[in-house]
């Protein structure tokens, strides 16, 4: 894979690369322990990080509405799953030396910061990894978004997703076998063939501020320096004119 040089990265984590095996326990110090050390290896690089994780191994909104809850409150009650997923995140930083904060866009001082974008900016001049919880701070909008949105917010050069998947297919690999990766692919296409990158206020929010989004597996261990130094397997969204 190659890419454009980037110094300013947004690392988009699900909730679910914290959880154990089978799911339990929820946050699993080992895993976590593992993404941290992957993280500092890549702020050791030069790179300046923030990162944004889901609540999904805790709570996730839009399934509990689902079953009978308020939306609203739902989405409230996964937003504060993720302030939990970033502490412990945190947490495992700095047990490696790795200076970091945590802003939160539902504030709630005697946690965490508030998130303040000019505090936010002089926090990675200094080279501390700032994690923003609580996704926009607003009902009815996913992690993603809210990851899209600081990265915008933030100026990031790029966004990093890390999933369970190595890519973009034009299909979901897991059912069809004969779906294919994108090396790179443009954010129209991602929309019109609803590809499930992100959700598509999160794509178009990056398209209308030219930020790629670059899709790699996170749980194969090292792969993110390798994605980043450019020799790794990853798909690239980007403007088509690029």
């Amino acid at each position: 894979m190659s890419q454009p040089p980037f110094k300013r990265i947004l690392l988009k984590l699900s909730g679910e690369v914290l959880m154990g095996q089978g799911g339990q326990p929820l946050i699993d110090p080992a895993m976590t322990a593992r993404v941290a050390g992957e993280i500092a290896d890549a702020r050791g690089q030069g790179f300046e990080l923030c990162i944004v994780v889901g609540g999904g191994n805790i709570f996730r909104g839009l399934s509990a509405a689902a079953k009978g809850f308020e939306r609203a409150s739902a989405d409230y009650m996964g937003m504060l799953a993720t302030v939990m997923n970033a502490l412990a995140v945190q947490n495992a930083l700095e047990q490696i030396g790795v200076e970091t904060r945590v802003q939160s866009a539902i504030p709630m001082p005697t946690v965490c910061e508030p998130f303040i974008r000019r505090r936010a900016e002089r926090h990675l001049e200094k080279g501390r990894v700032v994690i923003f919880a609580a996704g926009t701070g607003n009902p009815f909008f996913t992690t993603d978004t809210g990851a899209a949105l600081r990265a915008a917010e933030m100026s990031c050069d790029a966004l990093f997703k890390g999933t369970s998947v190595d890519g973009v297919y034009t299909a979901d690999p897991k059912k069809d076998p004969t779906a294919t990766r994108y090396e790179t692919v443009g954010y129209s296409q991602v929309l019109a063939a609803d590809l499930k990158v992100m959700d598509a206020s999160a794509v178009a929010l990056c398209r209308d501020n030219d930020i790629p989004i670059v899709v790699f597996n996170i749980r194969e261990q090292g792969n993110f320096a390798h994605v980043l130094a450019g020799s790794g397997v990853a798909t690239i969204v980007r403007n088509e004119k690029e």
